[in-house]
């Protein structure tokens, strides 16, 4: 098992690729507290895989984008675990809409979950990694944050924003035995992706050259690997999960 007796938190972690992370950590072998704004249905399933995989599975309710509600739950957690190994900033909005009609407010909100929700609890978490010399971190970022994509301005800030914090954590913390890591996916099959109208679906699959969508699953084997010492010498990179969808 990859990843036997860590401890690891995962943000967003109540459904789509969130969960299937959870499950996967779970699988080999880790204790998995995992934070959203409300429980998962698929909650019984993962306690199913922590009791295969021989850790553990806790839920942490809280706004990750509210520094007063997330640092509080985060610290809490690192005391209760003893030790914390690894870091997953999943947690993520969209709010798509040509620049010219983008409020700040909608903007902000966007920013606020997907971007510095990431900064406020890798602030914490790494400092806990740096005293431990070890630890790795993983922020799910986007493809469409490496190149853009028309009506998803605030969404493609946000996950290039993650990009660059990603970078700069990993040249901060390397030397004390701490990974940075980004994933980036293309077009996965999850419940925002279905929220899309039918056309942008279809623009999307006809760039992808496996000309299919990804799954959750997927994007989940990559964290895994990054979160494993397999990746114990991967650090500051940004990893396409995308089916050949982004060259």
């Amino acid at each position: 098992m990859l990843l036997k007796g860590r401890k690891a938190i995962v943000t967003g972690g109540a459904r789509g690729i969130g969960m299937e992370i959870v499950l996967a950590f779970l699988r080999e072998g880790a204790t998995v507290y995992f934070i959203d704004l409300k429980p998962s249905e698929s909650l019984p399933e993962a306690e199913n895989a922590a009791s295969e995989g021989g850790g553990a599975v806790f839920f942490r309710q809280a706004n990750v984008a509210l520094e007063e509600e997330i640092t509080p739950v985060v610290e809490a957690i690192i005391k209760e675990a003893g030790a914390l190994d690894i870091l997953v900033n999943n947690a993520g909005i969209t709010d798509n809409d040509l620049i010219f009609r983008m409020t700040l407010e909608r903007w902000n909100r966007v920013l606020a979950v997907n971007l510095s929700s990431a900064f406020l609890i890798s602030k914490v978490v790494a400092r806990h990694m740096a005293k431990q010399k070890s630890g790795s971190i993983v922020n799910m970022a986007s493809v469409v944050g490496v190149g853009g994509n028309a009506g998803q301005a605030s969404y493609s800030a946000s996950k290039a924003g993650l990009i660059g914090l990603t970078r700069s954590l990993a040249k901060e913390v390397g030397s004390r035995g701490v990974r940075v890591n980004a994933v980036a996916p293309g077009y996965i099959d999850t419940e925002m992706t279905r929220e899309l109208p039918d056309a942008a679906r279809e623009a999307f699959l006809t760039q992808i050259a496996m000309n299919r969508a990804g799954s959750p699953g997927e994007v989940a084997k990559v964290v895994t690997f990054l979160a494993s010492d397999l990746a114990a010498y991967v650090s500051g990179e940004v990893i396409r999960v995308d089916g050949c969808m982004a060259i």
